[in-house]
């Protein structure tokens, strides 16, 4: 007897909340989205991995990749100001859900830089 004020008033109301998938808000003006790199600008020097404060960046200058584990990280952008090369950007959106972690670090390729043939 107690909620059935409460019960009748939330039965006639609209939504508290949006139905996301299907009602999206716009992003906020300066929003810190995904992560992304130009590897073409890379150089590999490991600064972003060491800037990093949840750790999830990953370089290996061996393999000439670079990895970043979107589970884990914040979306500070620390590793954006401080890439000597400036070759790191955040979207201004943020990824997609998931139902399942299916791939948790995404590496790229460095391209490989050939010398250019003798005339």
């Amino acid at each position: 007897m107690f909620m059935t004020k409460n019960v009748l008033k939330n039965l006639m109301t609209k939504y508290a909340t949006r139905l996301y998938p299907f009602k999206k808000r716009e992003t906020f003006k300066d929003v810190k989205g995904e992560l992304k790199i130009e590897m073409e600008k890379c150089i590999l020097c490991g600064v972003c991995k060491m800037r990093c404060p949840s750790q999830s960046i990953a370089v290996d200058k061996q393999a000439k990749s670079w990895g970043v584990d979107p589970f884990s990280c914040v979306y500070c952008g620390i590793c954006v100001d401080a890439c000597p090369v400036k070759c790191l950007y955040q979207e201004g959106l943020y990824r997609t859900p998931l139902a399942e972690k299916d791939q948790v670090l995404h590496f790229q390729e460095a391209k490989s830089e050939e010398p250019a043939p003798a005339p």
